[in-house]
């Protein structure tokens, strides 16, 4: 990468309007939002972005919009993986040709490729450009778990730079620290667990909490990432209500619906995800007052 990214990582939704369609104003506004609020990085067109939703043409668009607002003002990792190993590489050098920083590269779910098939998988890509590449781990919806063996042959490639581990098992990310090379990053991609993660030795999150609480997230990582355990451990232990409330039905659906009570997207979601349930909504509406008195607000 250009430089080390460090801190609190957003792993941006991105906004519909109600046909459905980008909204690419209220996107300006988030990336606006996270530029002026210390957030360290945004991952565009990601899980939370809806990747599974948004066709070819749109992921390029999304990507190159997010990337002409932010400018130089803050690292675009465009979320350019797939599970069709050709489509990855595609959508990877549109990226690199538009200029991001960085690809973040899940592991191709459905499919259930072997540990031998996600090696190829990922050295194909990697071979492909030059665009540093963070791998994506998240078994839990890929039912595509990446070894820490098959991580460490990947780390040797030099265009692999960094895996975003959303396992949550702090074990397993601290063997990662331990024995790869402190030249590749470990990134959370679990909230909750983020805080000790980060004080073994991460390099930052990767987060959906952070859509709704830019600077109460960058602070929290900036406190662990100086050492400073217990004013991090209280912050987190606030935050660890609304880190579960997001996931109280399937991310990005809570975390899309608080940003339009919030007043900054529209409540669009695209198919075959829908709204939260009634009896969800209420309980996401009880949460709003504490957002908005971490950030700072009135």
């Amino acid at each position: 990468m250009k430089k080390k990214i460090t801190g609190s990582v957003v792993a941006l939704v991105t906004p519909m309007l109600e046909d459905e369609s980008i909204d690419f104003k209220s996107l300006s506004k988030l990336v606006e939002l996270h530029c002026s609020s210390n957030t360290s990085g945004l991952v565009i067109v990601g899980t939370t972005g809806e990747s599974p939703t948004v066709d070819l043409e749109e992921h390029i668009k999304v990507i190159e919009s997010a990337k002409n607002i932010a400018g130089d003002r803050v690292p675009i990792i465009a979320g350019t993986g797939a599970n069709s190993t050709s489509e990855a590489i595609f959508l990877t050098r549109e990226a690199e040709r538009i200029g991001v920083d960085a690809s973040l590269q899940v592991t191709p779910y459905y499919n259930k490729p072997s540990q031998a098939g996600l090696e190829r998988h990922f050295l194909s890509i990697a071979d492909s450009t030059s665009l540093p590449i963070i791998l994506y781990n998240v078994p839990g919806r890929t039912v595509a778990d990446l070894a820490n063996e098959t991580v460490k042959t990947l780390s040797f490639h030099e265009n692999i730079v960094g895996i975003k581990d959303a396992t949550g098992d702090l074990i397993r990310g601290q063997w990662l620290l331990r024995e790869l090379s402190p030249n590749f990053f470990v990134y959370s991609g679990d909230d909750p667990t983020a805080v000790p993660l980060i004080l073994c030795g991460a390099a930052g999150n990767i987060s959906v909490t952070a859509n709704i609480l830019p600077k109460t997230m960058a602070k929290l990582c900036k406190l662990a990432l100086d050492g400073k355990a217990g004013e991090a451990s209280r912050l987190n232990k606030k935050l660890l209500p609304i880190h579960r409330a997001l996931f109280v039905e399937s991310n990005p659906v809570p975390v899309k619906w608080l940003l339009y009570r919030l007043g900054y997207i529209g409540r669009s979601i695209r198919l075959p995800l829908i709204e939260p349930s009634d009896a969800n909504k209420v309980f996401l509406e009880n949460i709003i007052a504490s957002i908005r008195e971490l950030e700072g607000e009135d």
